[in-house]
């Protein structure tokens, strides 16, 4: 059995909510945008593409520092400065996605 598992596991939980997250808005925001009937800029596309990985990305790089903190020997601070900035840039990341979804159903 895997030490610490239920902290583990939760961890992932909230990754993969990230994840489902994103693929929400960036789905319904190229469903939104064909539904119109002129086709959506292909640059809006990409920003919104894009900035849906990065939110991933950073919610990866997050999931896998809370993992070396549960999986680490010593107590960790939970209040460090590490641990609230990565969820600050995360949420600053997901509004810029919320914002290219904005600016992809608009450009039509």
């Amino acid at each position: 059995m895997i030490e610490n598992y239920a902290d583990h596991s939760s961890n992932e939980r909230t990754f993969l909510a990230w994840v489902r997250t994103v693929i929400a808005i960036v789905g319904f925001g190229l469903a939104a945008a064909r539904l119109g009937q002129e086709k959506a800029a292909l640059w809006s596309e990409m920003l919104m593409l894009a900035t849906g990985a990065l939110v991933i990305l950073l919610a990866f790089l997050r999931m896998q520092h809370i993992r070396r903190n549960i999986a680490a020997s010593e107590l960790v601070d939970d209040n460090a400065l590490s641990a609230n900035a990565f969820l600050l840039v995360l949420i600053a990341a997901l509004f810029g996605l919320i914002a290219a979804f904005g600016i992809h159903v608009s450009s039509q």
